[in-house]
Order: structure tokens, then sequence, then C-alpha cells
């Protein structure tokens, strides 16, 4: 009997396999037995999803992600799809950023954030979509935005230098670091579609490449 649902890892995360001629209410049942029977292996877990086999819509993708967040005890920290520079992207910030966050205390916010929504946190905060422009995210910890960031965006609020912003694409209203602010911003590079990364060095914030980033 065909598989309706298959589950693989990798050094990301999870790739899980749906059957494009199975009824969709039947592949979610069948998600739900496989991740619950696999719970004990995945509980608390912070990873990657990458979904192959029949395309989704946005509604039914939350409703997956639910469902295993839910059965698995997983905590859903982006979805890579198979564009391979898209995924290239999100890999780069998987491998030197997410790792750390949930250790200190990190949280998520799934969606965009739109002109005049404001995101405010005692945390670091991993933003799962954009923040358009006239939106503002404010963290006393660091910011990963797995989008871009047009809007304005403030790390480190109480004072910590040391704190960082990451976005996939890095073109912000205002950009502030702790007692930091634009324009007091500088990219050292020419810019380029790629993760880029902020931080203060010295008395001013700078914008790299991520993959070019010393931690």
């Amino acid at each position: 009997m065909k598989q309706k649902v298959v589950i693989k890892s990798n050094k990301y995360g999870l790739v899980v396999h749906l059957d494009p001629e199975s009824e969709y209410g039947a592949i979610l049942e069948e998600l739900r037995v496989k991740f619950t029977e696999s719970a004990r292996f995945f509980r608390d877990a912070s990873m990657a999803v990458t979904f192959e086999g029949r395309i989704l819509t946005r509604p039914q993708e939350q409703e997956i992600i639910d469902l295993i967040s839910d059965a698995a005890h997983v905590h859903i920290v982006c979805i890579f799809d198979k564009d391979e520079n898209t995924e290239r992207l999100y890999q780069s910030v998987v491998e030197q950023s997410l790792e750390d966050l949930p250790r200190r205390e990190g949280q998520f916010y799934r969606g965009t954030l739109k002109k005049r929504q404001v995101l405010e946190t005692e945390k670091s905060i991993i933003v799962l979509g954009d923040v358009d422009f006239g939106a503002t995210v404010v963290s006393k910890g660091n910011i990963v935005v797995l989008g871009a960031i047009r809007g304005t965006v403030h790390a480190g609020a109480a004072g910590n230098r040391d704190a960082f912003i990451i976005a996939l694409s890095m073109k912000p209203q205002m950009l502030r670091i702790a007692d930091i602010a634009a324009p007091q911003v500088y990219l050292r590079k020419e810019e380029k579609p790629e993760a880029r990364i902020a931080k203060i060095d010295g008395e001013h914030i700078y914008i790299d490449p991520l993959k070019n980033h010393e931690w």
C-alpha cells in the first residue's frame, strides 16, 4: 500500500513528502498518526521543514505546521521551499543563528507585519515573514527576520549593544540597536540578495553578509 506521507530528516530539519494523488484529509490523518508515534524523538526540538510532492495553499501549510507542532511538540522555525537561492539563504540563517536562539529563550512570530503594526517583546524574536514599511519590531534581545526588513526594527532595546539583527533582505526604514540608530548604518559590501546581519562596531551599526560573519 502506497504511503501518503514519508518523513525524512536532514541537517536542517525534516523533509515531509506528501503523496500528490491522495486526498488532503487522508494525508492529515496519516501525518497526525506518524508524528504522534514519533513524538518522543522530536519533543521540544526546533527545526525547519520542507514539503515535497504536492503544492499546498498557505492555509493548508499552516494547518500542517500546527498539526506537526501539536502532535510531536516540535517548534517549526522556518519552511524551506525548493527554490535553490531561497533555500540557501534559509540554511545560512538556520546554521548560524537559529540554533542558539531557543536556548536564549527566544520566541517566534509567524506572519508579515503590515503598516502600523507593532510587535514588542522582552525576549529574542524570530519573525517568520516580512516587516513591511511602517511596521515596527522592538526586542530587548536579538531579532531574526526570515523575510525582508522594510520597516523599523530595534534590537537590544534595553541597552544591549551586543544584540544583533538578521534578515534575508535588509532595506529598513529605520534600524536601531541599543542606543545606536540610523542614519548610522553602513553596508560594508555592495548590496546583494543574501542574508545579512547588523551589529554595532564602535559607534556605528554595520551590515555584513551573514555567511562572512564571525561569531
